[in-house]
């Protein structure tokens, strides 16, 4: 049953480029009926290159709670917050902003701990796992943070652009003195956690982010892509006997403490 939405309900705005696959507006709609939360969550196609404006146009709006921001986003609005928490400023991406009532926005990054936390609630414990993140871009980013502080073994990247995976590493190293962080090529021969931290897979046609001939049985496949809910690396992934995690398990994981930075709410 619909929910009525007064006047003094909390916008929040999610910035995409396109904006036709977010699966988050329904998440984070359903959590604030379920919690009586005067709020909505409305998505936004933003190019690109109309990104600054539409952000500035935002100061403005007083009942705007904030924004949640996903590809191709991340980075661009965290060099336009007045404000970054400590994991967002060390990232240098934020996939969430909150609106504070001078029209200055303070970012956040929560993929990556919505990431870790959708493993743990499904069963899977990372502490310990030698990882390949697939991806340097700004979920990727949020998302080898996260491992990191979770206790991984080894976390290594592969990016189309090795240099950009090498620099991620060099920045993880110098957080986690001693630990052992390496750009690869993607190839999944050895770890028992591959995690694809790219769109790919989000489109027909797309090539895969892994050699799917390197995946071995028993290797725990996790995926950030929620649409489609089985992409191809992991229909492959299954069909090569490894275990799969859903990109949906991130942001109904993550639903919670989005609300709750937003919002001001338990959970956060």
């Amino acid at each position: 049953m619909d929910r009525f939405i007064s006047g003094r309900a909390r916008v929040v705005v999610h910035l995409a480029y396109p904006s036709h696959h977010l699966r988050t507006p329904r998440y984070f709609n359903a959590f604030c009926m379920e919690q009586n939360l005067n709020a909505v969550l409305v998505p936004w196609q933003v190019p690109p290159e109309n990104l600054k404006q539409a952000f500035h146009g935002l100061r403005q709006v007083e009942s705007l709670a904030g924004v949640i921001v996903t590809i191709p986003h991340k980075r661009s609005v965290a060099a336009l917050c007045d404000s970054l928490s400590d994991t967002a400023g060390f990232l240098g991406v934020a996939n969430v902003a909150r609106r504070m009532p001078n029209g200055a926005f303070h970012g956040d990054m929560f993929d990556g701990a919505g990431f870790v936390r959708g493993l743990l609630r499904e069963g899977h414990e990372i502490r310990g796992r030698r990882a390949l993140l697939l991806g340097a871009g700004g979920a990727a980013t949020g998302i080898a943070e996260a491992m990191a502080r979770g206790g991984v073994a080894s976390l290594a990247i592969a990016n189309r652009s090795i240099i950009k995976a090498e620099e991620l590493a060099e920045r993880l190293r110098g957080a986690f003195p001693g630990r052992d962080f390496a750009a690869v090529p993607p190839d999944a021969r050895g770890f028992d956690l591959i995690v694809n931290g790219t769109s790919l897979g989000m489109r027909p046609g797309d090539l895969l982010p892994v050699d799917p001939d390197t995946l071995e049985p028993g290797t725990l496949v996790a995926d950030v892509v929620m649409e489609p809910d089985v992409t191809p690396l992991l229909q492959l992934a299954t069909e090569r006997g490894c275990i799969v995690h859903k990109g949906v398990h991130m942001i109904t994981s993550q639903v919670e403490l989005l609300a709750g930075f937003l919002l001001g709410e338990p959970g956060a």
